[in-house]
């Protein structure tokens, strides 16, 4: 088995999940509460990676980052070396990528946290910021789960975008789907049989966490932290969901 491969895949996963999930959690909190009306263009184009072929979304990021580009040269001068056929250069393109995958679950989690316990949160002298981190990212963690989950796995089965901007340099950028896809071109089944094992054990296992913490599970009540709450406020009326209250009772 080509364990240099798994290792470069593991690597890549390991970078990616963790810088996404921090540059998806402000941009799908603003997707599910914003009223802007230009929302509906910044949804669109966080979904383009997920409809885009991979090569032409591949090719598109190639041309972005070649050493002619501002963006290519500006990375040059900085750190001294290309961003395509580099690793550096895999991370980022793998962040557009599996954009859409980190985005949708937050967005969706976020969506179904009741506004009640945030106006709450906000009445008992409570940041915007404060109420963020502990009341809204508590009450979404199956959808922070989720996008985790499903940001490795995408990244691990990546074929496209990963031939297109690292190519196949073993030990650098030749990832699992790229070596199974030379090992069946040179007839190397069992070799690429091995590593398709293990990509599809990856995937399966994926699911099966998503299944139990993830959005799929039990949702967890709606909450807010102990002591932070007001007992009554005045009645408000929510626009979009069309609901009336009186009272926000807090769960404890």
């Amino acid at each position: 088995m080509d364990f240099t491969a798994l290792t470069i895949t593991g690597k890549l996963a390991l970078a990616v999940t963790p810088l996404l999930l921090c540059l998806c959690m402000p941009l799908a909190y603003w997707l599910a509460v914003s009223r802007m009306p230009g929302k509906r263009y910044a949804e669109a184009a966080c979904n383009l990676p997920m409809v885009l072929p991979p090569t032409v979304l591949g090719f598109g990021l190639l041309m972005v980052m070649s050493p002619s580009s501002p963006l290519g040269a500006a990375w040059e001068s900085l750190f001294g070396f290309a961003l395509p056929f580099s690793f550096s250069g895999l991370v980022i393109g793998s962040l557009v990528y599996s954009l859409p995958f980190g985005v949708l679950p937050m967005r969706a989690a976020f969506e179904k946290i009741d506004p009640g316990i945030v106006e709450a949160a906000r009445c008992s002298g409570m940041t915007h910021a404060q109420a963020f981190w502990h009341v809204i990212l508590p009450n979404a963690k199956g959808g922070l789960t989720a996008s985790a989950a499903l940001i490795f796995a995408h990244t691990v089965g990546e074929f496209g975008v990963a031939l297109m901007l690292g190519g196949s340099i073993p030990g650098r950028t030749k990832v699992a789907s790229i070596a199974i896809f030379e090992h069946t071109e040179s007839l190397e089944y069992g070799q690429a049989g091995l590593l398709s094992l293990a990509l599809l054990l990856v995937s399966y296992a994926t699911l099966l966490f998503i299944g139990r913490h993830g959005l799929a599970g039990r949702p967890a009540p709606s909450r807010i932290p102990d002591g932070s709450h007001p007992r009554r406020r005045p009645a408000f009326q929510d626009s979009k969901r069309g609901y009336h209250a009186d009272h926000i009772h807090a769960v404890r």
